[in-house]
């Protein structure tokens, strides 16, 4: 009877650890730590990096975000084209109120690696997972992991989908402009805003795409977003000068008198950045068209039959769910705002 009894008795225990164990999975995130998340397809979401919410978006799972820390003010299509976003949470700045999130069911919260909000939330039981990169193949491992946490298999589909179109759209602009010489390659400065005057250098994903299509990031300072002073610019003396979509106007720039004697400038070889779910020259899935757009930009000949609008409405109709018309567009590719 005692054999029994013990016997019966260990069952028991192994069939409610299995019980237990088969009610939670664990994923690794971008720093390489394990977090534990419910064993079922996540529902309910709080994101805490601007550019991340894209990312979700792409792999099908916007509808889930609760909360968010864009805005639609500054991010207006994002929200015309995730309008389920229009009745998330919204943080003020990085920011979460945390009882809002309990309020709100969270089952997990991706931030940017560092976030101090971290622990505030962990210490009330949501399941933080962060997330960062700097290059486009970190894009693609961020994608993964965010798929897997999310633990769709839609997700992670889509994630593998995004990787094989943003790699083959690198292979074929690769192809397109290897024979080029260095003096081919045009000397590019990103100025990501004028007012005050800052731009994008070395070690960043946007020197990462300049070099990918075909261009040189003159920008000889480190990071993102680098104040600068306009004889500096002029000393760089770029070919071609492309504002971030929200960067403002040459024009209406406090150091516009100097930044005008730019040759760049005098003959017209300033663009503007697109601007649609995000910015497409920072840290989303819309780099995959940034590419493509930079490298008509810099090699107009070797790109001539790229189609960027037509791209565009694709890229949008299978990663986003949204049918872009040719005028939607259009608007994207000049940095404008939806109409309505």
């Amino acid at each position: 009877m005692k054999l029994k009894a013990t016997v019966a008795l260990v069952c028991s225990l192994i069939s409610a650890s299995a019980m237990a164990t088969s009610t939670t999975r664990t994923v690794i995130d971008g720093t390489g730590a394990k977090v534990v998340l419910p064993n079922h397809p996540i529902e309910r979401v709080a994101d805490a990096w601007y550019s991340h919410t894209t990312e979700l978006m792409a792999l099908g799972e916007g509808d889930k975000i609760v909360a968010t820390i864009n805005h639609p003010e500054s991010r207006p299509w994002m929200f015309k084209i995730q309008p389920s976003l229009n009745h998330a949470l919204l943080g003020q700045g990085k920011i979460f109120n945390i009882e809002s999130l309990l309020n709100r069911d969270v089952q997990l919260a991706f931030v940017m690696t560092g976030n101090p909000q971290r622990i505030a939330m962990e210490s009330v039981n949501i399941p933080v997972v962060q997330v960062h990169f700097t290059t486009l193949e970190g894009l693609q491992k961020t994608m993964l992991i965010t798929a897997k946490a999310m633990g769709s298999e839609k997700a992670m589909v889509r994630a593998k989908e995004y990787n094989q179109y943003l790699q083959h759209q690198l292979k074929r602009i690769k192809k397109k402009i290897e024979k080029l010489t260095e003096q081919q390659r045009p000397k590019v400065l990103h100025i990501s805003s004028l007012n005050p005057l800052k731009v994008d250098g070395q070690g960043t994903l946007i020197s990462d795409w300049i070099s990918i299509a075909g261009g040189r990031n003159v920008a000889e300072v480190k990071g993102t977003m680098q104040p600068v002073s306009a004889e500096q610019i002029l000393a760089w003396q770029p070919d071609i000068v492309i504002l971030q979509g929200d960067a403002g106007d040459i024009k209406q720039s406090p150091e516009a008198s100097l930044l005008e004697q730019l040759k760049a400038v005098k003959d017209g070889h300033v663009l503007r950045n697109p601007l649609g779910v995000f910015t497409w020259d920072r840290y989303g899935p819309e780099s995959a068209l940034q590419i493509q757009w930079a490298a008509k930009a810099f090699h107009p000949e070797l790109f001539k039959h790229d189609n960027l609008a037509k791209i565009t409405q694709e890229f949008y109709q299978h990663f986003f769910d949204y049918s872009l018309t040719p005028e939607q567009a259009s608007r994207i590719l000049q940095a404008l705002p939806p109409r309505s």
